[in-house]
């Protein structure tokens, strides 16, 4: 089962993530093998670290919430909140396997929450900027409640765009960049 996890920041909490970056590292090198995209959101300075995504196929929602609640960031208050939810990988692949590469272009995470019904279940036409793309699920995987990816694009509002306006809640869009050692 593929699962979007989405820890944000407390405000203030830089300190405390640096003092923890190997423990975190060390955590998430246990899952190294279900992982199938990771990385650093920030600010709009580029620099400020406002979050953590990891998307991640393990066999439960047990497994899942035990990954997400026992990081060490987690567990030392440096997140103020998680998103966890059911995620169904549409691309059918890793972001190590993004024909783009790691760097080249600005990099977003786009999440968009609504109340139904369902919207952007088909993958854009324009796949070649998309390295993760998929819905977000409740527990059984039954119900759609949002849209979540990870692209490469010029700006901010062509990010926006690859999810269908007027179709959510809110969409929000954060400064992303791939994560990990490899």
């Amino acid at each position: 089962m593929e699962f979007f996890c989405y820890h944000r920041d407390r405000v203030g909490s830089l300190p405390l993530r640096r003092e923890l970056g190997e423990a975190h590292w060390a955590y998430m090198d246990q899952y190294e093998a279900e992982l199938i995209a990771r990385g650093p959101t920030f600010a709009a300075d580029g620099e400020t670290p406002t979050g953590s995504v990891h998307i991640v196929d393990l066999p439960d929602s047990a497994a899942a919430r035990s990954f997400a609640f026992d990081e060490p960031n987690y567990q030392a208050g440096a997140y103020r909140d998680v998103l966890l939810r059911r995620w169904r990988n549409l691309l059918g692949r890793t972001m190590w396997e993004f024909p783009g590469g790691r760097t080249d272009g600005n990099r977003y995470l786009v999440i968009g929450l609504g109340p139904g019904p369902e919207a952007d279940l088909q993958i854009p036409d324009d796949q070649d900027e998309l390295i993760a793309y998929g819905p977000l699920l409740s527990d059984d995987g039954e119900v759609w409640l949002g849209t979540a990816a990870l692209v490469r694009m010029p700006e901010v509002e062509a990010a926006r765009g690859v999810l269908t306006e007027g179709r959510y809640a809110d969409i929000e869009v954060h400064a992303w960049e791939f994560g990990g050692r490899r």
